[in-house]
């Protein structure tokens, strides 16, 4: 540790302005040129959208979504951040994918395809050459639905991955989807488990010719056992659709983004699996640390499958494995991730705590990549401007600016 520290302080002077906008806060950043944003990237040309805190949305919060909360005090980031090597990276993704799958390793299996499928759920939808339903069968007689949308226009052989949250209306997806069209993005929509169009009864664990109603999160702890992890419902749909897509139309890069559950989800599978190269959870997590110093705890706190009480197996118990999960969705050629956390959520992971980690994982993905950002990168976006639980309009251009200025590697 003590070497890595060295290699940093050496590399400070190089990466210290990196993301600063995002630890200075919005406004702080709107009054002056993101160089270092435009930077970050090795590109030229316009300066990652910058935007001031809303102020009339700041003055109805208190204290506690502007300052560091009393908890971060005194806390060391740098010993919760597991990994400080290649050997590190490759070991802890090994076994995330030893928990997830029992030692079987990844699923190469693929999806039942129906072209052409009529999808009422994107109907309001412009730009789109057709929209395909893959179908992901899971244990208990389970199954996944995925869409995946061609765009009219000529595709730009990048493909994006949108995952929605726990019944977080459509309107964030569809603008999200509808802006990755107009780039020429294929893009592939994901709900929830037993969620949207995911929603189906499932094979009781101790009995498998009952089936039970549609189950909530909260209630998949029965299923949970030494030979099977629920965990698959959640990821093995983007494993298998993600192996579709390689072995037919073979994308040049695969973008992820996702908002809430969604987000979650972004945040793991993106650490899970390197095939994801530029990942965006959005009010998505927390390091577990921070948790209880939220604004709002008791929503941060995670639902079933984002605690550590829950699946102790899963996140191990001597490093916070979110900073660890940023980590993984970052490091590699052609790889980054930009959380976003929005200031003064309605829902969950709000306020500033957030600054706390910043450059921690910063500096720490910069150093296991070499100083490269080519190689490896991330950062982070405090959305300071709405109190919702979205991905806004501020936040979605960054997403696109951060995509449009980054090289794709063929």
């Amino acid at each position: 540790m003590d070497r890595l520290a060295s290699r940093r302080a050496l590399l400070g002077g190089v990466l210290g302005g990196i993301g600063a906008a995002a630890v200075a806060g919005p406004a702080e950043a709107a009054s002056r040129t993101d160089a270092a944003d435009v930077g970050f990237h090795g590109d030229k040309g316009a300066a990652r959208p910058v935007a001031p805190v809303n102020q009339e949305v700041a003055a109805r919060f208190g204290p506690e979504y502007k300052t560091l909360p009393a908890a971060v005090a005194g806390v060391d980031i740098e010993p919760l951040i597991g990994i400080a090597s290649a050997a590190d990276l490759a070991a802890k993704r090994e076994r995330m994918v030893d928990y997830i799958w029992k030692g079987a390793g990844r699923p190469k299996t693929l999806p039942t395809v129906e072209s052409g499928v009529p999808a009422p759920d994107f109907a309001s939808l412009t730009g789109v050459r057709r929209i395909d339903r893959l179908t992901v069968p899971l244990r208990y007689q389970v199954s996944a639905k995925v869409y995946d949308i061609v765009p009219r226009r000529a595709w730009n052989r990048r493909l994006a991955l949108y995952h929605n949250g726990h019944g977080e209306p459509f309107d964030t997806m569809l603008r999200t989807v509808q802006a990755l069209l107009d780039r020429g993005y294929r893009v592939m929509a994901y709900a929830m488990p037993f969620q949207h169009w995911n929603q189906q009864q499932i094979a009781d664990p101790d009995d498998p010719a009952k089936l039970l109603p549609n189950p909530s999160h909260r209630e998949l702890p029965p299923w949970e056992s030494a030979e099977f992890s629920a965990l698959t419902f959640f990821l093995e749909p983007l494993t298998v659709t993600l192996n579709h897509a390689q072995a037919t139309y073979r994308p040049a890069s695969v973008e992820m983004i996702g908002l809430s559950g969604g987000g979650w989800t972004t945040t793991v599978f993106s650490a899970l699996d390197p095939r994801v190269t530029r990942s965006y959870p959005t009010a998505g997590s927390l390091p577990f640390f921070l948790r209880p110093a939220s604004p709002k705890p008791r929503p941060t706190t995670g639902d079933w499958e984002q605690t550590k009480e829950a699946l102790p197996g899963f996140y191990a118990a001597t490093s916070d494995d979110f900073l660890d999960m940023y980590v993984l969705a970052s490091v590699g050629p052609g790889r980054g991730q930009l959380q976003i956390l929005n200031r003064f959520d309605e829902c969950c992971f709000n306020g500033v705590g957030h600054r706390v980690y910043h450059a921690p994982v910063r500096d720490r993905v910069a150093l296991l990549a070499g100083g490269r950002p080519e190689r490896g990168r991330w950062d982070l976006l405090e959305d300071a401007t709405h109190d919702d639980h979205t991905i806004s309009p501020h936040a979605l251009s960054v997403i696109l600016w951060d995509l449009d200025t980054t090289n794709v590697t063929t």
